[in-house]
């Protein structure tokens, strides 16, 4: 098994290279915890597997990314934010499913799924705004790439849970059942946009 140090992954990703293994292991306390890298002393099984020779098509990716809803905002927020705009269709198919208009109990709203707090310090004044709210989900996966050092698994994990419930427990995934399916579930598909085959063995 390969062990991908942070700044590693991060550039394989920015530079459009979807190469991001996931394994799953237990703490000191019997809860499961999700890592892009081996901890000391723990046993772990792959839950998303690193694809071999992971270079996307250049002709493939565009066509891909283009399709989506939004493209050409999500295209513009990606340029600004330095980020891979196949990275920010994953997070925004996850969070609304590209209901501009969706809520989630806990008041998260639009594209994005940014809490009122965290769009206000973002100064996103409607976040169901498209163009607003992914400008400013942008900007904040940016913060988290920066925080947890291109993690990308870390990044997302925080996207989801909050930056802190990562640096709590050590820069590991929290060991959060919702987490532990949204980490996976957006590297997935980060992964198909990079045009791998979503039919790759995990």
């Amino acid at each position: 098994m390969k062990t991908l140090t942070t700044g590693l992954l991060g550039m394989m990703l920015l530079a459009g290279v979807a190469q991001a293994d996931v394994f799953v292991s237990r703490d000191a306390k019997g809860d499961y915890v999700l890592s892009n890298v081996h901890r000391p002393g723990r046993q772990y099984e792959r839950v998303v597997r690193e694809v071999e020779a992971a270079v996307v098509s250049l002709d493939r990716q565009p066509q891909m990314i283009a399709a989506r809803p939004y493209a050409e905002l999500v295209s513009k927020a990606a340029m600004d934010n330095q980020l891979p705009a196949a990275l920010l269709h994953a997070v925004i198919q996850a969070e609304s499913h590209y209901d501009a208009g969706a809520v989630s109990p806990k008041g998260a709203g639009g594209l994005m799924q940014l809490m009122p707090d965290t769009a206000r310090e973002l100064g996103v004044k409607n976040v169901y705004d498209p163009k607003a709210n992914i400008q400013g989900g942008a900007k904040y996966l940016k913060r988290l790439m920066n925080l947890f050092d291109n993690d990308i698994a870390l990044a997302v994990a925080a996207y989801n849970a909050g930056p802190q419930a990562v640096i709590s427990r050590g820069g590991v995934i929290p060991p959060f059942a919702e987490t532990q399916r949204y980490v996976p579930n957006v590297l997935n598909q980060y992964r198909r946009l990079q045009g791998l085959a979503a039919d790759a063995p995990l």
